[in-house]
């Protein structure tokens, strides 16, 4: 299967909570739940571990159910920032600036 790569470059095929709702997997939501809860230090229940990816139709868990990037892209019928006229934008450079991944996959995406 190819990568889902998300409007800002994000790998939503490798995000466990996409692997959970894929395999429709009630333990891993709970394990993703624990994990992102420490991590984040914020109470999330498993059934908020559920996400059809940033590009599909569908439910969108957590952050990417309010994700100003994705509702820009979608808003502009953008499959990708990448293809974005305003491309790396101040809210576009949040994400790249702390994930330096995100940036190489966008560019990739541009040709460049």
């Amino acid at each position: 299967m190819a990568d889902m790569i998300s409007c800002c470059g994000l790998v939503c095929s490798d995000c466990p909570a996409y692997i959970a709702t894929k395999e429709n997997d009630d333990a891993k939501r709970a394990e993703v739940a624990a994990l992102w809860s420490k991590q984040f230090n914020l109470e999330i229940n498993p059934e908020d571990v559920d996400c059809a990816g940033c590009l599909a139709n569908g439910v969108h868990g957590g952050y990417c159910r309010v994700c100003a990037i994705r509702k820009c892209a979608m808003g502009k019928g953008l499959d990708s920032c990448a293809r974005c006229e305003d491309y790396a934008c101040e809210e576009l450079e949040k994400v790249l600036s702390m994930e330096p991944a995100c940036r190489e996959r966008l560019n990739k995406l541009r040709g460049k």
